[in-house]
């Protein structure tokens, strides 16, 4: 029996079109994208063009997109950001319950520097509700921070809605959307964001790189130090490998039409669990509101884990990687 693949929500493979880039600029651009010689160039074009392309798959400028190894360094620089440049004894952050390690695990740790933070309930689909929200908001609120959609049950959450709560109190408000690039709309405008993050391989682009878009005017302390790199807000030489890379997914993810295929045989793959299993198979998260993508179901009276290991064929998760 042949291997299958359904775990794409943990990592994704690469592009042909991402891997050729990628050979280029192993080919072409050895040089430093910060040096101002003739070797540097065509790496600093690529890392440039990179950025304009990720920009315009979340429709903001490219100055607002900052290059980093990964959603979880973007999750970081968003929160420690914020925290440091926040100017209070004690800032205010809220989040959900249902939220990925990289934020849980971040704001723990701010919470040991002093910081407050609100967690926010789920409902039963894994919905937060944006009256909680507003009901939570202080004067030391500093940070909204809910994710597109949960990467376990494809969850949607209202972020729109959300964002503007936080934008009537003069709270800055951030999106996990790693789960969402490639899959729903992800402009920034559209959502109401001022900070988003990203991680390539999570729609085609190899793991190492990711971006945070930073809406321009708002000032983030960096969270790592160094030369100027990133116009000053994250140091480290630029890979115009990975930054090509994930450029060239970018423009790739632009288009969603696949998504409805996906989405077809998602509920074609639900019915068919359903009608073999009835009432002992069971939908976690939205029934609706939810990634194209993602179906999690619950075997009733059974462990995931087992069931799994009986098709060492498939491979699919029973939690986050």
């Amino acid at each position: 029996m042949r291997d299958i693949y359904l775990d794409f929500n943990a990592s994704t493979p690469v592009a042909p079109e991402v891997a050729e880039i990628m050979r280029h600029a192993l080919e072409t651009g050895h040089g430093n994208p910060s040096s101002g010689h003739w070797a540097g160039a065509p790496a600093r074009q690529m890392v440039e063009d990179a950025r304009t392309r990720v920009a315009d798959l979340l429709g903001c400028a490219p100055q607002e997109i900052v290059f980093t190894s990964g959603g979880s360094e973007a999750n970081n620089h968003a929160l420690k950001g914020v925290f440091f440049a926040s100017g209070k004894d004690r800032p205010h952050f809220i989040t959900s319950s249902a939220e990925h390690p990289a934020i849980v695990a971040p704001l723990r740790f701010l919470e040991r520097l002093g910081a407050q933070v609100t967690w926010l309930p789920a409902d039963g689909t894994g919905l937060v509700d944006p009256d909680d929200l507003r009901r939570a908001m202080t004067d030391d609120t500093v940070l909204v921070t809910i994710m597109h959609a949960n990467n376990e049950t494809g969850t949607i959450q209202p972020i729109a809605e959300c964002a503007a709560i936080a934008r009537e109190h003069g709270v800055r408000f951030h999106t996990d959307a790693a789960q969402s690039v490639g899959k729903i709309p992800t402009r920034a405008d559209d959502l109401g964001v001022d900070l988003l993050t990203m991680a390539g391989h999570k729609f085609h682009a190899p793991k190492g790189v990711g971006a945070l878009f930073i809406r321009d005017g708002l000032q983030l302390e960096p969270f790592i130090h160094g030369a100027g790199h990133e116009n000053g807000r994250r140091a480290g030489t630029e890979s115009a490998m990975l930054t090509a890379a994930l450029g060239v997914a970018a423009s790739l993810a632009s288009d969603l039409g696949p998504m409805e295929q996906v989405q077809a045989l998602r509920d074609r793959f639900w019915a068919t669990l359903k009608d073999a299993f009835g009432d002992h198979v069971v939908l976690n998260g939205h029934s609706a509101q939810r990634l194209p993508n993602t179906l999690n179901v619950a075997f009733v009276g059974r462990v995931g884990a087992e069931i799994l290991a009986a098709m060492p064929e498939v491979a699919a998760s029973t939690g986050s990687a």
